[in-house]
């Protein structure tokens, strides 16, 4: 049983008073309807699971009136050993995006208030489940009475599911809380790590690399200590990942879409890692392929990193919507599409002309896993930053190299300081802590260790009663 940082999220939201209906989105198989149905089993007396990919015939009783009651009524006709018991039953919806009309019935479920709700989706950012999707439909609405269908916004609280970041997996290996302490230490005093944890975290971090961060693979890690077997889970996750864009997208776009997804690693190959239509296909351009790798980033699979055209915040501000590199939202991802030889490689230190993609998908996975946007610095004189971050309240460049390599690009923005504003530096590598002025050189396993939330900002109190008071006083002098 892998433990998931996303159980405190959900303890959190069922201790909120008058809490709305939870939905879970999040890839295929990031361990979404695991995580529901282990908290609810340990959070309420009664649990009911519905599945709408495995069980179509539920999808009826939300078609028709939306109201709880009414849905109640039909699930407990079909299923005569389900109990439904107000404020102790908590519904699991399971790949809600199969079912529409049960995500426009969370409003009325949230309204009635009796039963807690959690839904989930792998897919609910695909706008439309296609056009064709639609049509059908709409063609069968009449027949069905499914009645109307929209999202109900205000009415449900979104979380986003990740895979296994680093520290989850160090979990997943029995790491003791105390070894991450210890790591915690050293960043905060800017200490080496001790060489036996300092030995066994790159040890680690390159198993990591190797299966990635989806929970099959990881428990085929564990279960067998087969490398093998991490092959043949990522083998069915990419055939279902394929599955997907054939299943919900447009027959017009499928081919576009795969031939999108199938470009990722020759693109991060590139020196200029840039995502570029015409490496897509031959002759490629992006009108034709725009909308289809906008479905694999709404499908969660990919983000795109834009590159901002300053280095200084607000980063989202500064981006360039049309200038950007494209990661795999899992590390694992990337390694598998690269074949599963590649893995043996990881783990012997063989990479070859893939090492500074994979190293950098590395650093995306982890900031991707921290609900962070993703920027990059680049110029047309080839200077390039590989992420730029928001930390301490600064826009900090970092670079990520998988050996200890200079990174020219730091060393000129570091020379320039009135020019590019950028008064610290991170850089990731093979390396130990280190400090050498304005620029703090970290062992690459120490990447989930940045503290990447919003900076707590306390308003000072207005007293209104005082300002009152010198109102009155203004007043009272200005009378004759």
């Amino acid at each position: 049983m892998l433990k998931r940082r996303i159980s405190g999220t959900l303890k959190q939201w069922k201790d909120k008073t008058n809490h709305l209906p939870l939905v879970i989105m999040g890839i295929r198989q990031c361990g979404k309807t695991f995580i529901a149905k282990q908290f609810a089993s340990e959070n309420y007396k009664h649990v009911v699971y519905i599945n709408f990919f495995k069980e179509e015939e539920r999808k009826t009783a939300f078609y028709g009136p939306k109201d709880a009651e009414t849905i109640i009524l039909n699930l407990s006709s079909q299923m005569r050993n389900a109990k439904f018991v107000p404020n102790e039953t908590c519904i699991i919806l399971d790949e809600i995006q199969e079912c529409p009309e049960a995500r426009t019935s969370l409003k009325f479920f949230k309204e009635d208030g009796r039963y807690d709700i959690i839904a989930t989706g792998s897919l609910l950012g695909v706008q439309g489940y296609g056009q064709e999707e639609k049509k059908r439909r709409k063609r069968g609405a009449a027949k069905q009475k499914k009645g109307s269908i929209s999202i109900p916004v205000g009415y449900e609280e979104i979380v986003e599911m990740y895979p296994l970041d680093f520290e989850e997996f160090l979990w997943a290996n029995n790491m003791s809380a105390e070894v991450i302490d210890v790591l915690r230490r050293c960043l905060a005093e800017e200490a080496p790590v001790p060489l036996g944890i300092h030995v066994a975290m790159k040890t680690l971090l390159y198993r990591y690399v190797a299966v990635g961060g989806l929970p099959a693979a990881v428990n085929a890690l564990l279960e067998t200590n087969n490398m093998n077997e991490v092959n043949t889970v990522w083998h069915s996750i990419l055939k279902e990942y394929r599955s997907d864009m054939v299943k919900y997208a447009d027959n017009k776009d499928k081919a576009h879409i795969r031939a999108c997804f199938n470009a990722i690693p020759k693109q991060l190959a590139k020196e200029n890692k840039k995502y570029q239509w015409s490496k897509v296909e031959d002759g490629g351009r992006g009108v034709y392929y725009k909308d289809s790798l906008q479905w694999l980033e709404d499908a969660g699979i990919v983000r795109r990193c834009y590159n901002s055209h300053i280095t200084g915040l607000p980063l989202e501000g500064n981006a360039m919507d049309n200038v950007f590199k494209v990661y795999t939202a899992d590390i694992g991802i990337l390694v598998a599409m690269l074949g599963g030889t590649t893995r043996a490689d990881i783990l012997q230190g063989n990479l070859g002309g893939y090492k500074g993609a994979i190293f950098e998908s590395l650093m995306a996975d982890t900031l991707i896993k921290k609900g962070q946007n993703l920027y990059y610095f680049q110029k047309d004189s080839g200077m390039e930053l590989d992420f730029l971050i928001r930390y301490k309240g600064e826009c900090v460049p970092v670079e990520v190299k998988a050996r200890t390599a200079q990174a020219k690009s730091i060393s000129t923005v570091r020379k320039h300081p009135e020019k590019y504003g950028v008064k610290h530096f991170i850089k990731f590598g093979d390396y130990n802590v280190g400090r050498e002025g304005d620029l703090l050189t970290l062992p690459t396993y120490m990447q989930f260790l940045l503290d990447l939330e919003p900076e707590e900002v306390v308003l000072e109190q207005i007293d209104t009663d005082e300002l009152t008071r010198l109102a009155k006083e203004v007043l009272a002098n200005k009378n004759p």
